[in-house]
């Protein structure tokens, strides 16, 4: 598996390095250096078109949603500075809200664009996927030795956190953390905190699942999982369930037994439905009641988040988080929820501007996954920033989703590449050509 390409060697790279950019706490920076440079690249290989080297010349449209989440992101820029206009807060606050808004939300839109027109292969994708895997699983010993052999929790935090960041666990180097709830230790790995960490061995799972090499497979696989479980998070779990066997089942939709199947099994809640609607509703409260502190103190943030929308800044939000009171364990008010957070924050301009393009987005993929394989993995990423979006502010965990993004981009690559291929064209013609070095790069 060897990068063809500039662009595909920098993404490569980048992901082997893994964990030593983490060992010196320099993953936040590299996330958002990357979404810039290459796609500062891409407009490049857009602007010069055939004058650009071959190797990384756009062989196809771009699609038309690249364009969309272009959009929406530009959207969430300018509704950070009305909102910073309306509250008066100030010159100095706007411009420091505006290099986040470069680090974070930006990210969502550079990374499909990277993907979109650069060509990038999701085998060098998945393969570098598999090897962060490889690292965590060399590693795993020493980390889930920790707390039993007397290490820190804590090793260090970078003095790279000069550049600023949310805070300094985007820095930090552990070997663990406590639970705070159950003083039980919680691996987190190369995340920020355990959550996140468990969301990203989910994806970890969805990429090694492509991957057509097996060992490499196996150690994608149970790298994945191991980061889901040692995490300890719910949210986790049920990503590692859904996110990996829902893409798989979408073609029964296609199928006529599948629905002769569902006919059945729905006629038969007529007799079972009372006992399954009983156990679904035990199985909610077990899943809420194993964090029990945690999800009082979201439930709390979300409902003070969304009173304080309407109520003071319905169009554009508040400009930024505000600190939160005891009741919330001090946790700021427009966090842990990516929804609520919008709408706290940008208002309902912020909160369509991610809502438009993710659901067209989820529309596109939907359909391409029930007919074609290539579908599944992007949908499963999809997923797995839905269920993210719901515990997590995505826009601070974007410049360690971007593996996922680019992916997403060149999905959207292969789809313009399989229409270009399907049109009707007059051999040896000028679309011809095109569609032959298509093929050609394909192939490769």
């Amino acid at each position: 598996m060897k990068p063809q390409n500039p662009a595909e060697r920098l993404l490569y790279r980048a992901m082997v390095l893994t964990w030593p950019f983490y060992a010196i706490g320099a993953l936040y920076i590299v996330g958002p250096v990357l979404a810039w440079t290459l796609g500062g690249l891409a407009a490049l290989a857009l602007y010069l078109g055939p004058a650009m080297r071959c190797d990384l010349r756009n062989q196809v449209p771009v699609h038309p949603l690249v364009w969309l989440w272009i959009a929406g992101m530009t959207a969430m820029l300018v509704a950070l500075w009305v909102g910073h206009l309306d509250w008066g807060l100030g010159l100095k606050k706007t411009i420091k809200s505006s290099i986040g808004w470069a680090k974070g939300w930006a990210l969502l839109a550079l990374f499909p664009l990277i993907g979109a027109v650069l060509p990038i292969r999701r085998e060098v994708l998945v393969r570098g996927q598999c090897v962060i895997g490889l690292w965590t699983l060399v590693l795993a010993p020493i980390l889930l030795a920790a707390p039993y052999i007397g290490l820190p929790e804590r090793i260090f935090t970078s003095p790279l956190k000069v550049v600023g960041g949310p805070g300094p666990e985007y820095f930090s180097v552990y070997f663990f953390t406590w639970d705070p709830a159950s003083w039980t230790p919680r691996w987190q790995f190369y995340a920020p905190w355990s959550p996140f960490a468990a969301l990203l061995g989910v994806i970890m799972v969805l990429f090694a699942l492509e991957e057509k090499d097996r060992r490499w497979m196996a150690a994608g696989v149970m790298a994945g999982v191991l980061m889901i479980l040692a995490s300890k998070s719910r949210m986790g779990l049920v990503g590692l369930a859904a996110c990996t066997v829902a893409p798989r089942l979408l073609p029964l939709i296609l199928q006529g037994w599948a629905w002769r199947l569902t006919a059945g099994l729905t006629a038969s809640l007529a007799v079972f439905g009372t006992a399954i609607l009983s156990l679904a509703q035990d199985s909610v409260a077990a899943f809420k009641g194993a964090r029990a502190d945690s999800t009082r103190v979201r439930a709390t943030l979300q409902r003070i988040a969304e009173e304080r929308w309407v109520n003071d800044a319905y169009w554009f939000g508040h400009g930024t988080v505000q600190p939160g009171s005891h009741a919330v364990e001090y946790m700021p008010i427009g966090s842990h929820h990516t929804w609520f957070g919008l709408l706290f924050v940008k208002g309902l301009v912020g909160f369509l501007a991610l809502a438009i393009p993710l659901l067209v987005h989820i529309a596109i993929v939907l359909r391409d996954a029930a007919t074609h394989s290539r579908g599944r993995l992007p949908l499963g990423v999809l997923m797995t920033i839905v269920l993210l979006s719901f515990g997590e502010n995505i826009e601070i965990e974007a410049y360690m989703l971007w593996p996922g993004l680019v992916l997403l981009g060149v999905h959207l690559r292969e789809l313009n590449a399989a229409k270009e291929r399907s049109t009707a064209y007059v051999p040896g013609s000028a679309s011809d050509q095109r569609l032959g070095q298509i093929g050609v790069q394909h192939d490769m």
